[in-house]
């Protein structure tokens, strides 16, 4: 007995340990079982908050830890909203972005007052606040969309944007309202909000950048690296409310301000979305349902009456949005319904909206009773209007974004012009401190939602004892597969004993029948003229496969410009597409600006075929090898360099590539690098010689050198 009064299991629960774990129970199996009937599991979770909540079985209240966990589920909706759009996809179509929320914020509004004034008799003051009401909306389809790896696409960003529009232009009108019935709203008003406005957005968009890309270089641990995301994403959202708005706009600002710096293939980008998605968000769907009162819905016709009204007039006024898009800007049925699903969710907003009418007493009735700006029956009612928005948006738009997905997964696996063949990368591993920084390049030059095909191989050293060599080995392989797998990629560990490590590499590069070869520098050491134009008939010859040797001096995150100089004639070899590709998804996955110095010829190649994927890239003429020094004097501290090499007697071959090591080491010394040896014509991949040519007696790039030179460095931690 004294055992049970001690943890007091009393409805309802105070006990904040089993407060925690009903929570988790929740979010666990709340999904699993409603989607058996067909359920989403956004809408299991309210529905299931719902039961557990004061209003049904009365398990929990909805407390302070409730809206605490509540409100930073919302705010991280936004975040991941920023975070993940395509910034250029977005900045391309701002303008459709802002014409979208101006048509949607006026017709929402729009309809709302009519109704309000002409159907619920209300006064003109609370007709305006019903119409904010319908005019905002929640993006809870949002998480939705990020699983589905739709974030990018072009309906979505054009429904974010408009996103912002309108909800800060309902929140202007929620704070006019508010000031005029208090009769504060004065010219000093504006002006604050003006002020306060302009320099939000000026710290968070140009500050934020600077003070995490610092951040970035110097500090690798994860933990804290999730801890300054979330400190930086929170601060922005309260220097949004002081400065007149919603913290919701400084969260997805903030998330705007890191998107550069955090790319989608990252580790902390897989971070971010787990415990979003795992905590945060599922505490914020929960805390919705706990709004839920069914027993409200029965207390009166008005209730019912409001609550069937603004329901079905705000989702008319949403599918009427989202059809004029579709017809506007050429959209198909798929993305319409996405747009419908993004912008018909009523869910925090409302509710704060409500609350503040609510609360706002205009008058008295002789008896004494208080007149409410906006009254019990649409307190009662607006919790069924979220209910049902939600769900319908849930369904409506899950439908539509999964289709887009499918459409887009099949047009990934045969894209015209592009290469179609499985890629498989080999990371070549020998030393702890330069793993995380191969298998981050490894996951950022694949493409697609395969999660397999990277390895990781280590050759053990014969002159340690075997248990020594074998342990070595093991750590360094568990660490790539650690660092893969928390990109959420699966990476294969494959240990080899060998006299010759050149051997070993070719050997398992034919076996698994590799595509990429990625070899580490370290940022310490300098390339040197045994690098390059040493006799070669090894790998270059026997494995025709793109190699990668990758100098990191800070992490691509950090990479403002991607730097790529290209030989002439490239164009016509047999790998041109092949590591162009690469080239390409490291730009898009880092969002990094490319600048490419080529041929004229060259240059008009890549624009014919790759405007669509790069369409802000800067092209500039480069004529000679000796244009390094031009380029020299161009290249900024926080620019990524990749040159495109080749082999002697191939037609992107130039003499002076054999000075890449002197320029490299003169001038580039602060820079990240990748120098890149595309497949060729005329290499067999099994009797070591060039099957057009004459055996390749000199190699451009030795990677024989190379890895001899790697198994004598010790490196040092990057700092």
């Amino acid at each position: 007995m004294l055992l049970m009064t001690l943890l007091d299991l009393s409805l309802p629960l105070k006990n904040p340990v089993l407060q925690f774990s009903l929570i988790l129970f929740i979010i666990l199996f709340a999904p699993l079982l409603l989607s058996r009937l067909k359920i989403p599991s956004l809408i299991s979770l309210i529905i299931a908050g719902a039961v557990v909540g004061p209003n049904g079985l009365n398990l929990m209240l909805r407390d302070s830890s409730i809206n605490l966990f509540g409100t930073v589920g919302l705010l991280y909706i936004m975040f991941l909203a920023g975070l993940e759009i395509d910034v250029a996809d977005f900045r391309k179509n701002s303008s459709k972005s802002i014409l979208f929320g101006l048509y949607t914020f006026l017709i929402s509004i729009g309809l709302g007052i009519v109704v309000a004034l002409y159907i619920l008799q209300f006064s003109p003051l609370s007709a305006v606040l019903i119409g904010s009401i319908f005019a905002s909306h929640t993006l809870i389809l949002y998480p939705v969309i990020s699983k589905l790896g739709i974030a990018k696409n072009k309906a979505v960003n054009v429904a974010i944007g408009g996103t912002i529009i309108t909800d800060t232009l309902a929140l202007l009108v929620l704070a006019v309202v508010v000031g005029m019935s208090s009769g504060e709203l004065m010219s000093g008003f504006w002006i604050r909000l003006v002020i306060g406005v302009t320099l939000f957005g000026l710290i968070v968009l140009l500050l934020f950048p600077v003070i995490a890309r610092w951040f970035f270089k110097r500090v690798d641990d994860s933990v804290l690296q999730y801890l300054f995301v979330l400190a930086m994403v929170f601060f922005s959202g309260f220097l949004a409310e002081a400065a007149g708005v919603e913290a919701i706009i400084g969260a997805f600002l903030g998330g705007l301000a890191l998107n550069r710096l955090i790319p989608r293939t990252s580790p902390l980008m897989n971070r971010i979305k787990f415990v979003g998605n795992a905590i945060f968000i599922p505490f914020f769907l929960i805390g919705v349902g706990m709004l839920i009162n069914i027993q409200a819905f029965f207390k009166g016709y008005e209730t019912i009456k409001v609550a069937l009204v603004i329901t079905l007039a705000a989702t008319v006024a949403k599918y009427l949005s989202a059809w004029i898009t579709q017809k506007l800007f050429g959209f198909s049925l798929d993305q319409r319904r996405l747009i419908f699903g993004l912008i018909s969710a009523h869910a925090a907003l409302a509710l704060a909206t409500v609350m503040i009418g609510y609360n706002i007493v205009t008058g008295y009735t002789p008896a004494g009773a208080p007149v409410r700006l906006l009254d019990e029956s649409v307190l009662n009612g607006t919790i069924l209007f979220i209910l049902v928005t939600c769900t319908l948006a849930t369904i409506i738009g899950e439908k539509g974004a999964r289709n887009i997905a499918l459409a887009d997964a099949a047009g990934d696996s045969a894209k015209p012009g592009q290469p179609t063949n499985e890629k498989r990368i080999l990371i070549h591993t020998n030393d702890m401190n330069t793993v995380d920084e191969l298998v981050n390049l490894s996951v950022t030059v694949r493409s697609g939602k395969n999660r397999n095909g990277i390895f990781a191989m280590h050759v053990a050293d014969n002159s340690l004892p075997d248990e020594t060599a074998e342990k070595n080995a093991e750590k360094i392989l568990e660490m790539a597969a650690v660092a893969a797998s928390s990109t959420d990629n699966v990476l294969t560990g494959l240990l080899r004993y060998d006299n010759d490590v050149v051997n070993g590499i070719a050997g398992v590069i034919r076996e698994q029948k590799i595509t990429d070869l990625i070899l580490g520098l370290h940022h310490q050491n300098d390339l040197t003229d045994s690098f390059l134009g040493s006799s070669s008939e090894k790998i270059l010859g026997r494995s025709n496969v793109t190699i990668f040797i990758y100098r990191p001096v800070q992490p691509l995150s950090t990479i403002k410009r991607t730097i790529v100089v290209i030989p002439e004639g490239a164009e016509n070899e047999s790998g041109f597409l092949l590591w162009m590709q690469r080239v390409i998804n490291v730009i898009k996955n880092t969002g990094s600006k490319l600048m490419v110095y080529a041929s004229k010829q060259t240059i008009a190649c890549l624009k014919e075929s790759y405007a669509d994927n790069i369409p802000n890239a800067e092209y500039k003429v480069f004529r000679e090898w000796d244009d390094f020094l031009v380029l020299s004097r161009e290249i900024k501290h926080d620019d990524n360099l990749i040159i495109v090499m080749s082999r002697k007697n191939h037609p992107s071959y130039h003499i002076k590539m054999a000075r890449i090591p002197a320029y490299l080491n003169r001038y580039f010394q602060k820079n990240s690098y990748i120098l890149i040896y595309p497949v060729q014509t005329g290499i067999a991949e099994d009797s070591g010689e060039d099957t057009t040519l004459q055996p390749l007696k000199t190699s451009i790039l030795s990677v024989e050198s190379i890895i001899k030179i790697l198994g004598k460095v010790k490196f040092g931690r990057r700092r």
